[in-house]
């Protein structure tokens, strides 16, 4: 079990480990749990390995020891033997087999296993933590920067340094960041999602495209969480001239349904295979979360697409270099673009949080009160209007130098 566990937990990439996120039993949240610390769980399983090891052999050599009698004389034929056999055990029983099992179907195989490598990672944590942390003192000591791998932190200095145009570093750091964003941090939330009731009449549904002025609706039923499909505006042109009891039902084209933890790079390839360019995002529920677009996709490397029904308002307001006044709806990667910050410069503290209401909620613990003030190291966060229980704005300020 140990030996299949480390290539099962190893060959977990980023987009398996995601898909564990979402889940919700037991299992496969110790996974997720037990790759937070990879270096530690590994050398755990390297110790429990090697303890299992010398026990197979000290009790292979005692079974052989009994059960072979040979002559004193051919003591080497004894060696080879307990050799031979202690060697195949070791490698297909111990080896060969757990491994390609594991290799086979690494999510089945970690999630079978995954009490028993938790229980060992608890038993030898402890030694783990020392070897860890000598391995790295000694690995950071021989390479010394011999290394030519490059993080994306160089990297984006490199852009920073390189390019003089602020548009051409943003599409760059665009591409640079693209692997790694999911959908939860670029679609459009529930609440700011408008939709057609199935029930509406075909008058009501010209006059609301009408206001609207979007090219795609979600159609449901009761509420946002039972979208029964699409309907595309430009199917409705040959129509217009129909009765307001026109049955338009037949105009509504399937849903296309995407998890929020998708990674926006698969989410384009399928935008491209199913030549569609609107999604319904979902949480782990199964509700609605909101919605996400090609457009919300391609936004990410080459900046915000605005066509002549685009409002010009912003969702931020820039008082002074240190001071800025957000809608709390605001996405927290956006209010970072916003202020120049590096995207995860709130990571450690957010939490579950996407929004920048979230994120005050998340530093505060409790339902802040208007012109309350929140401070999360460099940064101040001033609770300006909040409605009911939902903060609307916030006055996020960064506190000078010579204040720290």
């Amino acid at each position: 079990m140990i030996s299949g566990s480390e290539v099962a937990f190893f060959s977990l990439n980023y987009k398996d480990i995601n898909l564990l996120k979402t889940k919700q039993t037991d299992p496969y949240r110790r996974i997720v749990h037990l790759l937070e610390n990879p270096k530690i769980l590994l050398a755990s399983m390297l110790i429990a390995n090697s303890f299992l090891n010398i026990a197979i052999i000290v009790i292979s050599n005692l079974l052989l020891e009994t059960y072979v009698q040979l002559l004193p004389s051919l003591f080497w034929l004894e060696f080879f033997i307990k050799v031979i056999v202690v060697t195949a055990v070791l490698l297909l029983f111990c080896e060969v087999m757990p491994k390609v099992m594991a290799t086979q179907n690494n999510v089945r195989f970690a999630k079978q296993v995954a009490p028993v490598v938790d229980t060992i990672n608890y038993i030898f944590k402890p030694i783990s933590k020392i070897l860890v942390k000598y391995s790295d003192v000694i690995e950071t000591k021989l390479n010394n920067k011999s290394s030519g791998a490059v993080t994306n932190e160089e990297m984006s200095h490199a852009i920073d340094i390189t390019y003089p145009e602020q548009n051409e570093k943003n599409i760059l750091k665009g591409i640079l960041d693209f692997g790694t964003i999911t959908v939860k941090q670029i679609m459009k939330g529930r609440l700011d999602v408008s939709g057609v009731e199935v029930g509406t009449n075909f008058d009501q549904l010209t006059k609301r495209i009408e206001k609207l002025h979007y090219s795609r609706l979600p159609v449901f039923k009761e509420d946002l969480d039972e979208v029964i499909g699409i309907i595309h505006t430009k199917d409705l042109v040959p129509f217009l001239d129909n009765e307001e009891n026109f049955n338009w039902h037949s105009l509504i084209r399937p849903p296309f349904f995407v998890h929020e933890q998708k990674l926006i790079e698969d989410l384009l390839q399928e935008f491209q295979s199913k030549r569609i360019h609107f999604a319904v995002v979902v949480d782990e529920f199964g509700g609605t979360s909101g919605i996400v677009t090609l457009e919300d996709v391609l936004e990410e490397v080459i900046g915000e697409i605005k066509d002549e029904f685009d409002e010009d308002e912003s969702t931020y307001k820039k008082l002074d270099d240190n001071n800025y006044i957000f809608e709390g709806k605001t996405m927290i990667n956006d209010v970072c673009k916003a202020m120049q910050l590096s995207v995860d410069t709130f990571d450690v503290v957010k939490g579950e949080s996407d929004s920048l209401a979230g994120l005050v909620l998340e530093l505060a613990g409790e339902i802040p009160k208007p012109l309350q003030i929140v401070t999360c190291g460099d940064f101040e966060f001033t609770v300006l209007e909040l409605i009911k229980y939902r903060i609307e704005k916030v006055k996020v300020t960064i506190k000078p130098l010579d204040t720290l």
